[in-house]
């Protein structure tokens, strides 16, 4: 069974939370499922560091990710596969940024993020925002 780490950033700007559409692929549980966009955690890398090189490389969205961002990490067990997933708030001042690899993507309010359908592993994560 493979085990991956990865980080995932809950970009955020004024009251709205950026939704980011998986593109399909091979795992069906995953093809087109909304998620928190990040990314595998190298050997060599903290989690931080990981997200800024994610964002960069599906937005390019230059942030910085810093310890006192981190909200939860959740453990999930996909049918191939577990992923340890940590996430972080990221506060933003503009909602620009550039779709490389996901599908589609829109901005929403904490209350609303149950309106789309969500990654397996994210959902604990959306559960949280909205109980805030």
């Amino acid at each position: 069974m493979k085990y991956y780490q990865v980080a995932a950033a809950i970009i955020t700007y004024k009251n709205e939370i950026l939704c980011m559409q998986r593109p399909e692929s091979d795992c069906a549980e995953l093809s087109f499922k909304y998620e928190f966009p990040g990314g595998k955690i190298e050997p060599s890398e903290t989690a931080e560091v990981a997200l800024e090189r994610e964002l960069k490389e599906e937005m390019a969205l230059a942030v910085r990710v810093l310890p006192e961002n981190f909200f939860m990490t959740v453990e999930y067990q996909y049918p191939e596969f577990f992923i340890e997933m940590h996430s972080y708030i990221i506060p933003v001042d503009n909602q620009e940024f550039e779709r490389l690899e996901h599908h589609h993507h829109c901005w929403l309010t904490a209350e609303r993020l149950k309106e789309l359908d969500w990654a397996p592993a994210d959902i604990p994560i959306v559960e949280k925002l909205m109980a805030n």
